[in-house]
């Protein structure tokens, strides 16, 4: 039989041996065809250095004979393989950290992630080619020094980009307390107004969502849309029974950018995280995720009819409702559709300044202040969005809401707070309004609040507040200084103030030095009365009363088992602090881990101080025992570390994939 023959025999059973050897040591998802290409070129390559070192140490003649006694040259010979096979294992170790194993994916879903990364590609592109012509790239901004017009740039570039980025811009907007007050203004102008698509593709687009030809269930369809924006249309129609209805219809491609953007958020978010400081301060990745799911929702028509339902049903239980929500279709809604009650009237964006009759003009803006108010106070459910476009003054002056995309819900516990904020603000009384906004907002990671220093603040916004006859918005001042301290307000309180800034705005159209804060400041009393009627009041005592009947009824067993404890010895305190069955084992393996990385330091450097000794009888005339010995001892060693080494890696891997977005971990 040739050499080359018996030498590839050789090699390929070393291999598989070796890859055995190093799954069950490593990690069994590590590849097992790159394992056995390495054993194999680690063996070629290593071999005739094996053979080197057998005759420097006399095992082996200058002809490749065995000079010593076969169990001698048999030990040599297995623990010049050891060696081997560890240094297979090193090497595989090293191309597994450079280089991931990756199982075999399925064709089709590869397919797919393909045409995801060439759309993310393309759009990608876009988007830095927007920035760029409204010079937002940091070369340009440099060179021209104009960074004053930064925010009006990045609002440009923001209403270019598409949908996503408009919303992105919106709900920056209503962070008054991250961002500078300048960029807050100018995202709070980002409009989604854009050019109507053709009818045809409109028609196609409503067909398609209802199944069936426009005859069987519209009577006429207005061709030319009242509204067109990045996502969506709105055209005026009748039903075949009679009613007047808007039919609101998704754009064909609008899904398929805003789910490529909010891929490309995404990604972004978890770098940063990985990154930059400020951005694992922030949860960056957190934020991004549940904007993409508020946004994702807000693609859905589904969610918007029940936001419709939801806010109808908030203000049908008002005692004096005085705002209008149209009625929704269900049966011809869907995920991309949605048929509504057509409200007739003009929106508050095309009224203005003198158009009314300025005591009607207050009339209306004070209903309105009213409604939305107890909805917010008194309901917990209250439209998010009041920009004068979504504010629609009927012939009999009351006031229809439109678009339902975004509401706001706040939770009892929180509005029981926000009224006493109120009237702490009417009177005046910065001690209760410092004790309320230490009671809603908590400070940011790594800082305390100084309550004097905060107290004293909002005196002062309280104070000039007051006594000052201008339009100063006191929400705006006082997020101002929860900002300068680093307190970190709840988002849907700040959703609260973003709104009722969004209204005063709005009714400003119809009265221009109309003050809506100091007539819902004026109301706040009456807003409490609203929320603490007697009905409410009893039925709080009697679910209060109840919860401590039964606390002081199972105290006296509760007490007896801590005595009874006590008296036998069995009294256990439990730490909270790794009681879980995960934390317990995350414990143990670190412990492990140290346990064996330590032995195997300490193997090592006793190996090596074997092989330096060299004392002991000679196994051959080149060897003695003791550097025979250090070598065994020093791979034991070795192959302990790679061991450990692998652990840490494969810990620091799978943090990395947990974190990473789905479809690239």
């Amino acid at each position: 039989m040739p050499a080359w023959v018996i030498v590839g025999l050789i090699a390929i059973v070393f291999a598989l041996i070796a890859t055995w050897a190093a799954r069950r040591l490593l990690d069994r998802r590590i590849g097992e065809i790159r394992a056995i290409i390495l054993s194999v070129l680690v063996f070629l390559l290593s071999a005739p250095v094996a053979l080197w070192m057998l005759q420097r140490s006399g095992v082996l003649d200058d002809d490749f004979a065995v000079a010593v006694e076969g169990v001698i040259a048999l030990a040599f010979l297995a623990l010049t393989l050891g060696w081997m096979f560890a240094i297979v294992v090193a090497v595989v170790m090293a191309v597994e950290f450079l280089w991931p194993t990756r199982g075999f994916r399925n064709p089709v879903t590869a397919f797919r992630e393909a045409l995801r990364r060439r759309d993310r590609a393309r759009r990608y592109a876009q988007i830095v080619a927007i920035g760029s012509r409204h010079g937002l790239g940091l070369y340009q901004r440099h060179r021209r020094g104009d960074g004053d017009d930064l925010p009006t740039a990045l609002v440009a570039a923001l209403n270019q980009a598409g949908v996503t980025f408009v919303k992105l811009g919106q709900a920056l907007s209503t962070r008054e307390d991250v961002l500078p007050p300048e960029f807050v203004r100018a995202l709070s102008t980002l409009q989604m107004d854009s050019t109507a698509i053709p009818w045809a593709e409109a028609q196609a687009a409503i067909v398609a969502e209802l199944g069936r030809p426009l005859d069987d269930v519209f009577e006429t369809v207005d061709e030319r849309p009242l509204a067109a924006a990045s996502v969506a249309q709105v055209h005026a129609a009748t039903l075949l029974t009679g009613e007047a209805v808007v039919v609101k219809i998704q754009r064909p491609r609008a899904r398929a950018q805003v789910t490529t953007d909010l891929d490309i958020l995404e990604r972004l978010a978890t770098d940063a995280e990985r990154r930059m400081e400020w951005a694992r301060a922030y949860g960056l990745r957190a934020l991004v995720v549940e904007f993409a799911r508020a946004l994702r929702e807000e693609l859905d028509y589904r969610v918007e009819a029940a936001n419709t339902e939801l806010l109808r049903g908030a203000i049908a239980r008002s005692s004096d409702a005085k705002l209008l929500v149209p009625q929704v279709y269900p049966q011809f809604t869907t995920s991309r559709m949605l048929v509504l009650e057509r409200v007739e009237g003009t929106p508050f964006s095309r009224l203005l300044p003198g158009d009314l009759d300025p005591e009607r003009a207050v009339a209306i803006a004070d209903n309105v202040v009213d409604s939305v108010f107890e909805q917010i106070a008194v309901r917990g459910v209250f439209h998010a969005d009041l920009h004068p476009g979504n504010l629609v003054l009927r012939e009999d002056d009351s006031v229809a809401l439109v678009d339902f995309g975004a509401i706001g819900v706040i939770e009892r516990s929180m509005r029981h707070l926000l009224v006493p904020f109120l009237i702490a603000i009417l009177n005046e009384d910065d001690i209760a309004a410092t004790d309320v906004v230490l009671l809603l907002c908590a400070p940011e990671r790594g800082t305390s609040a100084d309550r004097a220093a905060l107290q004293h603040d909002i005196g002062v916004v309280l104070t000039r507040i007051h006594n000052d006859t201008g339009d100063e918005n006191v929400f705006r001042a006082l997020i101002d200084v929860l900002r300068g301290h680093r307190l970190a307000m709840p988002p849907s309180l700040l959703l609260v103030f973003r709104t009722l800034a969004s209204l005063e705005g709005s009714l400003r159209r119809l009265q221009p030095d109309y003050d809506m804060v100091g007539h819902a400041l004026q109301r706040a009393p009456h807003t409490a009365r609203l929320m603490n009627s007697p009905r409410d009041l009893l039925l709080s005592a009697q679910s209060n009363g109840a919860l401590l009947v039964e606390q002081l009824r199972r105290l006296p067993r509760r007490m007896e088992n801590i005595g009874r404890s006590l008296e036998d010895g069995s009294f256990v305190v439990q730490l909270r602090r790794f009681s879980n069955p995960t934390e317990r084992s995350w414990l143990d393996g670190l412990l492990g881990q140290v346990t064996v990385t330590t032995i195997g330091i300490a193997l090592l450097l006793m190996g090596i101080l074997l092989a330096v000794a060299n004392g002991g009888p000679e196994l051959t005339a080149e060897v003695a025992v003791s550097p025979f010995l250090g070598s065994i001892v020093a791979l034991g060693g070795f192959l302990l570390l790679l061991r450990s080494l692998r652990r840490a890696l494969r810990l620091r891997g799978d943090v990395a994939e947990g974190d990473a977005p789905e479809g690239e971990a």
